[in-house]
Formats: structure tokens, sequence, C-alpha cells
């Protein structure tokens, strides 16, 4: 199955990361040359994937984007196991305690790739997101990603209760984000060891099973009117709390 990716940073960091089939690369005639499009044409020639000039209308009839003047015909998003993401698997190397990033029926591409790229800035080990009821990783979350979604690991599961279980046995703690009176305050909680962070819905948030499935709960601060962030937003002040924490090499209690 093949797609379309768009956006000059979407189609130039999927050829960096060289993890899919390239087919062909399409600008638009007269596009305004930059350093991006330079790289896009040097690296689809070093990988023998054809650059082909096309009319602007032509890439119009992807559809409603902003494709910036560039696209990449392309096979489908290699998505990984939660295997191939553990801790013991020889396939990923890391260089401190695993970071996993959990996201339980997120349905909005645009809070989807704000999270995936906050998660490839922070160096996550793995995404976990859920195969049905959630979105994909489509070329919108690839170009909300600013093309991050190219470099992550990310692996889709029919259960995510059994993914968090799986974590777990390893000794991964599992942390829920939630804002409910048994949570703790996020600067507070201990998030320097192996680790996953589970992010709920837009609307609902974790559902029962996962939520009492985690192994603790973190909450933000809410001071005003608003009861509740934007889950992209949300999430990265985990993601980067978690990353304070591992730099600073002491919790917030020491």
């Amino acid at each position: 199955m093949r797609e379309i990716l768009y956006g000059r940073h979407a189609v130039c960091e999927s050829l960096l990361a060289g993890r899919r089939k390239h087919h062909k690369v399409l600008l638009a005639k007269g596009v305004r040359r930059s350093d991006v499009i330079d790289q896009i044409v040097s690296l689809a020639r070093q990988a023998n994937i054809p650059v082909i000039d096309t009319q602007r209308d032509h890439l119009d009839k992807i559809g409603n984007i902003n494709h910036q003047g560039v696209a990449l015909e392309t096979d489908a998003y290699p998505y990984v196991t939660l295997l191939d993401m553990l801790p013991d698997s020889p396939a990923h190397a890391r260089e401190s305690a695993p970071f996993f990033l959990l996201l339980d029926l997120l349905q909005d591409p645009q809070n989807v790739g704000s999270l995936l790229r906050t998660a490839e800035a922070v160096r996550v080990t793995g995404v976990v997101i859920q195969r049905r009821r959630a979105v994909d990783i489509t070329p919108t979350v690839v170009h909300t990603s600013a093309g991050a979604a190219e470099h992550l690991p990310i692996a889709q599961v029919t259960n995510l209760v059994k993914a968090i279980r799986d974590l777990k046995a390893l000794d991964v703690w599992v942390a829920g984000l939630e804002a409910t009176p048994d949570a703790q305050r996020y600067e507070q909680a201990d998030l320097r060891g192996p680790l996953a962070i589970v992010l709920g819905s837009e609307g609902e948030g974790l559902r029962r099973l996962v939520r009492e499935t985690c192994d603790f709960l973190l909450r933000l601060p809410m001071l005003g009117k608003i009861t509740s962030l934007n889950a992209s937003v949300a999430g990265s002040v985990i993601l980067y709390e978690v990353l304070r924490q591992r730099q600073h090499g002491s919790s917030p209690q020491e």
C-alpha cells in the first residue's frame, strides 16, 4: 500500500530516516528553492529515487493540505512490534533507562503529531498506540510532527492494557496522566527510572481499566478557570519533566 507524504520537513525527514521504501519525489515547477528542498533533491538522488517536476495543481489534488511544493510517494508507515521496543530487545540501542509514550485512543491527528514531535525531541524509546478507534500514523500526522514520526519506533496494539502489563513485567513503571485526587503533581514524582507515560483521549481521558493498570497517576496543576489542557500540551509538559529529571540526575525530593 502506498501513500503520499507532503510538506518539506516531512519529506526530508522520511528520506533521512530511510525506514520506508520510497518511490518518487514530486516537486512543483517553480517551487522556491531552499536548503530543505536542496537536501531533499540530494537525498533522493543519492538513493536513486526519481525526482519529478510537476504542475502545482497536481499536488493540490492530494487534498486540502499545505504541501509546500513537495510530496513523496512512499510505502505505508513501518510500524514495529512492542517486542522490538522492549528493554531486552537488541533491536534498540539505549543510553539510559527506557522511556515509552502510550496513547489511549487519541483521535486528533494534530494532537498526535505534536506529541510525536515532542517525543522524538526528548528521545523516547518508543511509542504505543491503539490499533482501533484511534488515529493511525497518517501523512497528516507525519506532517504535523514535522517528520519526527519517521524517526520513532511506533507500535500499534489491539490491547493497550496488555501492553502496559508487558512493560510492567519488565520492571517499567507506568504513569498515567489523569486529574484525580489521588494523582501526584507531576513535578513531585520521581520519573528517572524505566518509565512509560500514558495519555488519554482528548475528551474522555484514560479509560477505567487503563487507568487502574497504571502504577501511579500524575496531574498538572490548574490554577485558572480552564480545567483541562490540550492533550499535546499536557503530554509535552510531562515528557519534558522526565527529560529534566534525567538530565539533572535527581528527583524533586533530593
